[in-house]
C-alpha cells in the first residue's frame, strides 16, 4: 500500500531540508562542535559569539549586546582546502589572559587587544583571532578558548537588567539611512548600517577579505531622535586617519580608539572607534563627514615607511 504525505507536511520538509543547505555541512559541524548559532552569506561562515551575559553601561548610558558587545569569528575558503578565520572576542578583564592563552596554545594566533569604548562598565576588551586550516581543525583549535568567554567569576555573572521602558520616540530610522546613504538593520533597540571596504581588494590565500571577515565601517545608534548615543569603527588606509580624525572632531564625536585588526595586510589597514551622544540625525551627521573622507584619489596609495 502506497502511504500518502500530507502536502503541509512534505513542504515543510522540504523547507527545512532548503534551510538546512543554506549553510554547507563543513560550516555547519563548525556550529555544531562550538554550539554557536551562525549564518552563510557571501561565501563567509560567520559564528555569532555575543555577550548577552552582560549588562554594560556607558558614560551611565545603557547599552544593549548589538550595540558593540556582539563577538564573532568568521571563515572563508582560500586556495585549496584551507579555509582563513578571523574574528573579535568580546572580554571581561579577567578573561584576556586565560582566552589568550588558550589560542595560542591551540594553534592561534592573536593579532590584536584593545578597547572600544571609554567610560564603560564593567571594562571590556576586544581580542582579533587569526588563523588558517580546514573548518574541522579551526573549530578544534577555537573551543578551548571559546569555551571559558562569560563563564569565570566577574562581572560578567551578574544577571541582566531588567529591560527598560520603550522609548517614548523611536529613532527615525529612515532619516538616519538617508543621511548617510547607507540603509542599516534593527537589532533590538539598535539600529546598525555597515558599510563594506571592498575598494581596498585584501585577500589572503586567494580569499576575499570582505566585509563579513572584518573589513568594514559601521555606526550604532540606540535612543531616540532627541536623546541618542552612536558608537562604530571606521576603517581606513593610513592617508585616511587624519582627514577621518578631523571630521569626526568638527561633528564632536569622541575617538576612544586607533589600531590595527589584521597584521601583514597591504595596504595597512587601521580601525577607528568613536563615541557621541545628541540628536540622531546629528550624530548620523557626523559618521557622514567621516565616511567621505574614504576612498579619496589621494588615499588610494598606501605610505610607506
Amino acid at each position: 500500500m502506497k502511504r500518502f504525505i500530507p502536502l503541509a507536511l512534505l513542504f515543510a520538509f522540504v523547507g527545512a531540508t532548503a534551510q538546512a543547505q543554506d549553510v554547507p555541512a563543513e560550516y555547519q559541524q563548525v556550529l555544531t562542535a562550538l554550539a554557536k548559532s551562525g549564518d552563510y552569506k557571501a561565501n563567509v561562515l560567520k559564528v555569532n559569539i555575543p555577550r548577552n551575559d552582560l549588562n554594560v553601561t556607558v558614560a551611565n548610558v545603557k547599552t544593549p549586546t548589538p550595540f558593540g558587545f556582539g563577538g564573532w569569528v568568521a571563515m572563508t575558503k582560500g586556495t585549496g582546502a584551507a579555509n582563513v578565520m578571523m574574528g573579535d572576542l568580546v572580554l571581561t578583564e579577567d578573561e584576556v589572559n586565560p582566552v589568550m592563552s588558550a589560542l595560542l596554545d591551540n594553534g592561534l594566533e592573536v593579532t590584536a587587544l584593545h578597547n572600544h569604548f571609554f567610560w564603560e562598565q564593567p571594562r571590556i576588551f576586544y581580542m582579533h583571532v587569526h588563523g588558517q586550516g580546514t573548518p574541522a581543525d579551526l573549530a578544534r583549535k577555537l573551543k578551548p578558548a571559546i569555551d571559558l568567554i562569560g563563564k569565570g567569576p566577574s562581572p560578567s555573572a551578574v544577571p541582566p537588567a531588567a529591560p527598560s521602558a520603550a522609548p517614548s520616540a523611536k529613532m527615525d530610522t529612515a532619516k538616519l539611512a538617508q543621511i548617510v546613504g547607507t540603509e542599516g538593520e534593527q537589532s533590538g533597540e539598535v539600529y546598525k548600517i555597515t558599510i563594506g571596504r571592498d575598494d581596498l581588494k585584501l585577500t589572503e590565500m586567494g580569499a576575499p577579505i570582505n566585509a563579513r571577515m572584518g573589513l568594514n565601517t559601521w555606526a550604532a545608534f540606540v535612543g531616540t531622535n532627541e536623546n541618542a548615543a552612536i558608537a562604530g569603527d571606521v576603517a581606513m588606509v593610513a592617508s585616511e586617519v587624519t582627514p577621518v580624525l578631523k571630521a569626526l572632531r568638527k561633528n564632536g564625536l569622541d575617538v576612544v580608539a586607533i589600531h590595527h585588526h589584521m597584521t601583514g595586510t597591504q595596504p595597512t589597514v587601521f580601525f577607528l572607534h568613536y563615541w557621541g551622544t545628541g540628536p540622531a540625525d546629528k550624530l548620523a551627521t557626523g559618521f557622514k563627514a567621516a565616511l567621505a573622507e574614504l576612498g579619496k584619489p589621494s588615499a588610494a596609495t598606501p605610505t610607506h615607511h
